[in-house]
């Protein structure tokens, strides 16, 4: 079913210091009026990568979670600075976080982590044909590069220190992006 988007009757903005709230005045099509709210992502976004060190080996990175004070799984993932495109976010944050750098990148789509209140767009990027080569990050510690087989998402996906959602969702959209465009 196709709505028209509600009309926003009006805006109003709220800046702190780490954020951007927007008040929405919405009339929705059947005349029912609500304010909502959104939080409008600081910067250009961020790149989540899924750097595959061969054709079924995955590179993950273990690193220190402060919303989790402990150490996670996940993939290599950061901000794209600004005047960087996603693709060379995703270069520069891989050779950053996991000492490699990719002949070929693509980026497969964008990820929203709360589209109903946030802003925020995180591009998934393949980094395939690796190389060594390591820039110097803002991590405060070498971050432990993982390899981990595609074909065990099911026992990773399982893990407790393996918990955040771009990560989990970006191998499973990579895997089957390599299996329909691979294979």
């Amino acid at each position: 079913m196709s709505r028209r988007l509600p009309t926003i009757h009006g805006i109003t903005e709220r800046a702190g210091r780490t954020d951007h709230v927007e008040e929405l005045d919405l009339e929705f099509s059947n005349g029912e009026r609500r304010r909502f709210q959104r939080l409008i992502s600081p910067g250009h976004g961020a790149v989540v990568v899924v750097p595959m060190l061969d054709a079924d080996t995955v590179l993950l990175v273990r690193e220190y979670a402060a919303g989790m004070h402990r150490y996670e799984l996940g993939l290599v993932k950061g901000r794209i600075d600004a005047g960087e495109t996603p693709v060379q976010a995703a270069d520069r944050e891989l050779q950053e976080e996991a000492g490699y750098g990719a002949r070929e990148l693509t980026v497969l789509r964008g990820l929203s982590l709360a589209p109903t209140y946030m802003s925020h767009l995180s591009w998934l990027v393949l980094a395939q044909d690796l190389y060594p080569q390591r820039l110097p990050g803002d991590e405060p510690e070498e971050l432990e590069v993982v390899p981990w087989k595609l074909d065990q998402l099911d026992q990773l996906m399982l893990r407790e220190d393996f918990s955040e959602g771009r990560s989990l969702a970006a191998l499973f959209i990579a895997r089957e992006w390599l299996r329909g465009n691979h294979g």
